[in-house]
């Protein structure tokens, strides 16, 4: 309708608070003048009373820190009200790198001999041996072509569905996540079949044959229109 000013700025309240959905197409500048408006009609009468939390959301917005303070400062600003979140569709280049760094497969071709400590923040492939003494850490899942015989803790950032795999699976100590076991014992006349560890619905590490993986974390699979 002619003369109608287009809405920047949707306020909703939830029982957590309120919600404010900032349009992501025009300038900044005519955004912040609305927020303001919106603000002061919207401003609670009480003088009294708790603070009552809001969540920005700026859609496909890239708001700087400064801005940010900005938009904080002017909802400070008003009575009983403070910022909680300012949630935006667009990664920046450093949470993009970070989210890069933890599902990336890191591969590694040496053997992991006692004393040493190979961590990795995404999944680690490594191609060796890790030797008793040795330690192979990784945020993600491990797995091993050659004999683990040390320990190996995947999920350290507190992942528990992430799991071990190893051509030859004698650990002295497996951990997943903020779980911890020892590994069975084996017969020397056990066969030398592929293993995986993982955290079961008990709670539990388990060993098991590396075939199971796929009913067991079927979301492990990454490659997309693939076998």
């Amino acid at each position: 309708m002619k003369g109608q000013k287009q809405q920047y700025v949707t306020i909703k309240g939830t029982k957590d608070g309120l919600t404010l959905h900032l349009d992501d197409s025009c300038s900044f500048q005519d955004l912040v003048a609305e927020l303001e408006e919106k603000l002061l009609v919207n401003q609670r009468h009480e003088e009294d009373g708790p603070l009552l939390p809001v969540r920005l959301k700026v859609g496909n917005r890239y708001v700087t820190n400064e801005q940010q303070e900005q938009l904080r400062g002017l909802i400070r600003n008003k009575k009983h009200l403070v910022v909680d979140s300012i949630e935006s569709n667009i990664l920046t280049k450093e949470e993009a790198l970070e989210l890069k760094r933890e599902s990336e497969i890191v591969s590694a071709a040496k053997v992991v001999r006692s004393g040493q400590i190979l961590k990795v923040q995404g999944d680690l492939l490594l191609i060796g041996d890790v030797n008793p003494g040795g330690t192979v850490i990784a945020e993600g899942n491990i797995f091993i072509l050659g004999a683990l015989r040390g320990i190996a803790h995947a999920g350290c950032n507190g992942n528990g569905q992430a799991v071990i795999a190893a051509s030859i699976m004698r650990p002295s100590q497996l951990r997943i996540s903020d779980i911890m076991n020892r590994a069975p014992d084996y017969n020397q006349d056990d066969t030398n079949e592929m293993e995986c560890a993982y955290i079961d619905e008990n709670g539990l590490i388990v060993v098991d044959r590396l075939q199971l993986l796929t009913h067991i974390r079927p979301n492990l699979t990454r490659l997309e229109g693939g076998m």
